[in-house]
């Protein structure tokens, strides 16, 4: 007779429930079956993360000292020196020596622009705001809200409006207002310490809820700004515990939002405008001999902002950690607290940050950024004193940056 096609027996395989290591292999290869078999990404989604457990909530706006170099660690990101100018044609680079340092155009590029008119307009909206309405004194630490929050909101309005046409994109794309952002993500392992699970190895949970003052989305992605596989540097390694940051552990929903339904055409990020709070001055940290921690602050709301907002728009495109992005992310931030502004954009490489799927993935994410720099110096008697240019052009560059085929 000849032998069985097959094995006559099922495979002995670990038992779900057990302790074991092989059980709980088991256990994690059969969830990762079931995210893949997902029909839907709203049901990946809800899958990814059902299981609730402690986990440390990542504030992007913070005051801890050195936040950056940690929240480089948590997202795996190298921070690469100043803001790449985008593919299309700086405005007014007669005027401004700065802007004449910009790559050659991209396709269908911009023509000039003048400057003149957009310092015009930022006038105008800065002087609406704080000279012309006679507004009451603020509360007690909403500065913010009183001037700087309706300033920026005008701002932003007005100059994209006055590019879309110049820009396609942002004809077609959406402008949300205080938004939320949510991203949940595992990285690195740690042994439980108390409790019923005392003793198990877990993997490091982080969460960011954020929420942007205004940000754009439109529906096709910006372009890469350098290959997937891009090496530009290290991220550092932190042997800490997050709570040493201090970061503190929570348990609640484990969510993934960009600021919209995964349904929305508008699926892809192109810029998000932060407002800084007052508890974050620049005055508190002279006050407090901390003027190195300044920037600290602006890199840290840059880089945790745009990786939640980047890595949500890849896992709305299907991706997650065991099903890492076939192609780059790009996202653009600017940080500002009404008068002083740094620029970000972040690039996602990789959504592969867990333990097993970092151990052999060279890949890294890429966040370039400038320091912050004032956009005025003063107004006063219905004039804007010492106004900068350069801060403006970059902000245009920033709106005109879009697909090369458009």
């Amino acid at each position: 007779p000849s032998p069985p096609a097959g094995p006559a027996y099922p495979p002995v395989v670990a038992s779900v429930t057990a302790k074991s290591k092989a059980a709980k292999s088991r256990r994690l290869q059969r969830f990762n079956q079931r995210v893949h078999a997902a029909a839907t990404v709203e049901e990946k989604l809800r899958l990814y993360g059902k299981l609730q457990r402690p986990k440390y909530t990542v504030y992007p706006q913070t005051f801890a000292l050195n936040a950056d170099r940690w929240y480089r660690s948590f997202t795996k990101t190298v921070l690469a020196g100043r803001a790449p100018e985008p593919g299309a044609e700086a405005p007014g680079s007669a005027e401004a020596p700065e802007a004449a340092k910009t790559p050659e155009p991209a396709a269908g590029a911009a023509p000039y622009l003048d400057v003149g008119e957009l310092r015009s307009l930022t006038c105008d909206a800065l002087l609406q705001e704080s000279f012309y309405q006679n507004k009451k004194r603020p509360f007690l630490y909403r500065d913010q809200d009183h001037t700087p929050g309706p300033f920026l909101t005008q701002l932003v309005s007005t100059l994209a409006a006055f590019l879309s046409c110049r820009n396609p994109l942002l004809a077609a794309s959406s402008l949300d207002l205080n938004p939320e952002v949510n991203y949940y993500w595992h990285h690195g392992e740690e042994v439980v310490v108390h409790g019923h699970r005392k003793g198990r190895v877990d993997p490091v949970r982080f969460q960011i809820d954020d929420n942007p003052h205004l940000q754009i989305r439109v529906p096709k992605q910006l372009p890469e700004v350098v290959p997937l596989e891009s090496d530009l540097g290290d991220v550092p390694v932190i042997e800490h515990k997050p709570s040493k940051l201090p970061l503190f552990k929570k348990q609640y929903e484990n969510k993934v939002f960009i600021g919209s339904k995964v349904a929305d055409p508008c699926c892809y990020g192109h810029t998000q405008f932060h407002l800084l709070p007052d508890k974050l001055k620049r005055e508190r940290f002279i006050r407090e001999r901390l003027e190195d921690q300044i920037e600290v602050v602006y890199r840290s709301n840059g880089i945790a902002s745009l990786f939640a907002w980047t890595a949500a728009q890849a896992m709305y495109q299907g991706f997650w950690s065991e099903a890492d992005v076939t192609r780059p992310f790009v996202s653009q931030a600017v940080v500002t607290d009404g008068k002083y502004f740094a620029f970000f954009c972040y690039q996602l490489n990789t959504l592969a940050l867990t333990a097993e799927t970092n151990k052999n993935n060279p890949r890294k994410n890429i966040c370039w950024g400038t320091d912050s720099k004032p956009l005025y110096d003063v107004v006063e008697d219905g004039n804007v004193k010492g106004f900068n240019d350069e801060v403006l052009l970059q902000l245009v560059r920033f709106l005109l940056n879009r697909p090369k085929e458009l």
